[in-house]
């Protein structure tokens, strides 16, 4: 057989050479489409764009314009920012980076602390790596393999991450001399990658167990276009205008302080504002025949543990004693 058919998302149908990608399908439909193609859906299963499609196959393709387009960017971003911290510190140990809303975020073990200079070094480094447009290459190997390969990389994040993995066989993903432990899907190489900005640097534990170590974690974001990565930008810059810690004190309306981190110290006009809010939450309240309770902040050990929050959210809960009893 010298050609294949395919069934689009639609219930029409192409025909293509065998051995065709999903990228030639894409390329089939409309040039366009080629040319803004990210990845691919093939019978319900998302896939690289050079997975080379069977007959029969039900095809969907995948750009930045849909959700799974933008997980499947940003995630891509997060590898590319990898490697270029990869290649700036090489004693950066590699955690996890994978796609988040509007963006992505990648956690390095490093015993100095990232500055703003890395940062502006760490981006002008991704350009470098897009410049190189490597192609992300995916590759199957078995799991003592890659253990063996991570060993040698003296990656222990990964090593860990290896062990609960269940299947004989994992994904690695490879852009130039960089690996990464990935499921995948991503796109077809770093040179796709439009337009992107490193947005910040916070600590996370390994895990999100504080009895891990604290990683430094570089929060980015990416777009397919520069000009929806400009507005992206504009927003928050926006978003920081209207920042409620930024208002409180610009308005003298609260404080925050050493002895309280997290709570605020109302100021008298924050009383104010406050008061008029209490009031007219209260008011509608009353419109809608809701009537008021209060019930004590402290209660017995006995109500929590029937509640279940004493199973599930003791380490996050505030403990004391009243006769000899526990109270939370």
């Amino acid at each position: 057989m010298s050609e294949i058919k395919v069934v689009l998302l639609d219930g029409s149908e192409i025909k293509l050479k065998k051995g065709a990608t999903l990228h030639d399908a894409a390329a089939k439909i409309s040039k366009k489409l080629g040319k803004e193609a990210i990845a691919g859906i093939v019978n319900g299963v998302e896939k690289d764009l050079n997975y080379i499609l069977e007959d029969n196959n039900r095809v969907e393709i995948i750009t930045f314009a849909s959700p799974e387009g933008r997980e499947i960017y940003h995630h891509s971003s997060s590898h590319i920012m990898a490697q270029a911290v990869k290649e700036l510190f090489p004693q950066a140990k590699l955690a996890i980076g994978p796609a988040i809303k509007d963006g992505f975020y990648y956690d390095f073990d490093l015993d100095c602390s990232f500055t703003p200079e890395d940062i502006v070094l760490i981006e002008k480094k991704m350009k470098e790596i897009v410049g190189r447009n490597f192609p992300l290459k995916r590759i199957e190997v078995s799991k003592k393999e890659a253990d063996e390969l991570f060993k040698k990389q003296k990656e222990d994040y990964k090593i860990e991450l290896l062990k609960d993995i269940e299947d004989d066989m994992v994904t690695l993903y490879q852009q130039g001399d960089f690996i990464d432990l990935c499921r995948g899907p991503h796109i077809s190489s770093t040179g796709k990658l439009t337009a992107f900005k490193l947005l910040s640097v916070a600590g996370a534990y390994w895990r999100g167990n504080e009895k891990n170590k604290m990683l430094q974690r570089i929060y980015g974001t990416s777009f397919d276009k520069k000009s929806e990565l400009d507005n992206y930008l504009k927003l928050i810059e926006e978003a920081k205008k209207r920042d409620h810690r930024k208002l409180g004190k610009d308005l003298d309306l609260f404080s925050f302080h050493d002895e309280g981190v997290g709570f605020p110290f109302f100021h008298p006009k924050g009383m104010v504002l406050r008061n008029i809010l209490e009031d007219y939450w209260k008011e509608e309240h009353y419109k809608s025949s809701y009537t008021e309770v209060k019930t004590p902040i402290i209660l017995n050990k006995s109500l929590w543990v029937k509640s279940g929050h004493w199973d599930h959210y003791k380490e996050n809960m505030y403990f004391t004693k009243i006769d000899e009893e526990d109270y939370a």
